[in-house]
């Protein structure tokens, strides 16, 4: 049992020469030219028609490209709060992600005439909001957008069996979308990824020759949490600098915090609390520096589904703090190890979803291939905290 668990129990076919016929005079020779030729018209015809056919059908069953997607595969998708009150402008999802046939709306007029509304929790839950009117029109259905811990997500049980559909960063929610993704890098440079994408480079010399070692940037302190015991103990091993509410100054923004980590050798990538598939931003601001993450949160298990086993250190990993303090010392002092915390890089790429723009326009996508599903989400309170 690691560190971790310690703080969470808080063909074709060939043709048959016939060289005899060949052989036998000039009178077997002009019939088998005749057999001949007479096969190769017949398949010519054969194929011909078959093509010409094959074309008639297209022009007749294939849709105008001129023309406009038909009605009903239309969606439109009523933005029912802004997400925290933040009012953004709404994309256009062909424009920014080639997501077609999708109409964006945060005005509640069209309430009647949405296939789909997306209702972000926070402020149902709080009750800033109120949940759209009943009964709802015909086939609409209700999405459930959260991106909040469990510990984060109050009054869940009030909402059982009122949406149709979950949007979360669970990976086994009904419309899935994580903080961050490993894109591999042939793939990188086409279409929607090469827009929202970050090139990643493999170690160079600078890598292994970093002022700082272990970083950690926190907003939200609490005595309760596992990483701040973590913390406690980890600092009387090794150096940590601390920024945040907790300790220095550092301006917002992620291009901040990227450029603060390319100081350091590790990041402490550790999760205000620890639940299924719960893994943030923190992990990806240490990829995009090249800081080596060393994390608590979930299982290593669910890590190893967005990062190569060795991108990342897990606490679970070491039985005690203070081993996990000798392995990260190692490791700065030996370039050889600590380089295979970091050879992957090359190969990848890291998208980040756009927030909520990106969120909004894959729920659009995900409502129009599930048109013919109304059946409402049961137990929601039971599978978010499980």
């Amino acid at each position: 049992m690691g560190v971790g668990a310690h703080w969470r129990a808080a063909g074709r076919p060939t043709v048959t020469a016939r060289r005899a016929e060949w052989r036998t005079g000039s009178s077997r020779r002009q019939i088998c030219w005749e057999r001949v030729l007479r096969r190769s018209y017949s398949s010519l015809w054969g194929a011909s028609f078959g093509f010409l056919f094959l074309l008639g059908v297209c022009f007749i069953y294939l849709p105008d490209p001129s023309a406009s997607p038909p009605e009903e595969d239309r969606v439109t998708l009523l933005i029912w709060n802004h997400p925290f009150g933040q009012y953004r402008e709404l994309p256009d999802c062909w424009e920014l992600f080639q997501i077609d046939r999708c109409t964006l709306t945060d005005d509640e007029r069209e309430y009647p005439n949405a296939d789909a509304v997306i209702i972000h929790h926070r402020e149902i839950a709080t009750r800033r909001v109120d949940l759209p009117p009943e009964p709802r029109p015909r086939a609409q259905k209700w999405i459930w957008l959260n991106y909040e811990s469990p510990s984060h997500t109050p009054r869940l049980w009030l909402l059982e069996g009122v949406f149709n559909l979950t949007m979360s960063y669970r990976t086994d929610s009904d419309i899935f979308l994580p903080y961050g993704y490993l894109v591999p890098r042939e793939r990188a440079d086409t279409g929607l990824q090469s827009r929202f994408t970050h090139q990643l480079r493999g170690p160079s010399h600078s890598d292994f020759r970093r002022p700082r070692l272990v970083a950690w940037v926190v907003s939200n302190w609490s005595e309760s949490q596992a990483r701040v015991s973590l913390y406690y103990e980890l600092q009387k091993f090794i150096r940590i600098d601390v920024f945040g509410s907790a300790g220095r100054t550092l301006a917002k923004g992620c291009d901040n915090v990227v450029q603060l980590l390319r100081r350091y050798f590790f990041y402490l990538a550790l999760e205000n609390s620890l639940h299924t598939d719960y893994i943030t931003e923190k992990l990806w601001n240490a990829v995009l520096a090249g800081a080596v993450p060393v994390v608590l949160g979930p299982p290593r298990k669910s890590y190893e589904r967005f990062l190569p086993p060795e991108a990342f250190i897990h606490v679970d990993d070491f039985a005690t703090v203070q081993e996990l303090s000798r392995y990260l010392l190692m490791l700065r002092n030996n370039p050889a190890r600590l380089r295979r915390h970091l050879d992957w890089r090359g190969r990848y790429s890291v998208h980040l979803p756009v927030f909520w723009g990106e969120h909004f326009c894959t729920a659009c996508k995900a409502v129009r291939k599930s048109r013919d599903r109304t059946d409402g989400v049961k137990d929601l309170a039971l599978w978010f905290h499980s």
